[in-house]
């Protein structure tokens, strides 16, 4: 095996294993605040034996939204708000460029290239061992939803 083809492996796993670790990691980022906005506490605190939370409020100044800001200046400034508008919808034509990979027909991944990707992430090898057949059940539960066909990943612009 050469070098580059080692080099395409490993992205290919690095690629499969994102998969999974992101579609669990945007589940509890949607659960989180889901999970807090459902705890009552009465009179704004708790404390117990393992756990504690309060609730506390605050004024911050946000700074108004991209598209609110164009919004308002636009409507005080219709003429050369129309014009921001113009800019901001025209095409920009660019050069992008991709990286295809995929893998050969009848050809898999091995173990040992998933395993190595867990412990470039700086997972022990035997936590990777452990992971491993689980995130290999998601990705394929993930890859039945996808077409696992040619992937690509920009690279430049």
């Amino acid at each position: 095996m050469t070098n580059i083809e080692r080099q395409i492996l490993q992205i290919i796993a690095t690629d499969r294993i994102d998969k999974p670790i992101s579609s669990m990691s945007g589940k509890l980022k949607r659960a989180k605040p889901k999970l807090a906005q459902a705890v009552e506490l009465s009179g704004g605190s708790f404390e117990g034996s393992r756990a504690y939370a309060r609730v506390e409020e605050s004024d911050v100044m946000k700074a108004r939204g991209m598209r609110n800001g164009i919004d308002a200046f636009s409507s005080e400034h219709p003429r050369y708000g129309a014009i921001l508008n113009g800019y901001i919808e025209e095409e920009r034509a660019r050069t992008e460029t991709h990286l295809y990979f995929g893998m050969q027909e009848g050809s898999r991944l091995t173990s040992n290239d998933y395993m190595g990707v867990m412990t470039n992430l700086g997972l022990s090898e035997g936590v990777a061992e452990g992971l491993y057949p689980e995130l290999m059940n998601i990705s394929y539960k993930l890859a039945r939803k996808r077409d696992e066909g040619e992937r690509s990943i920009l690279i430049g612009n």
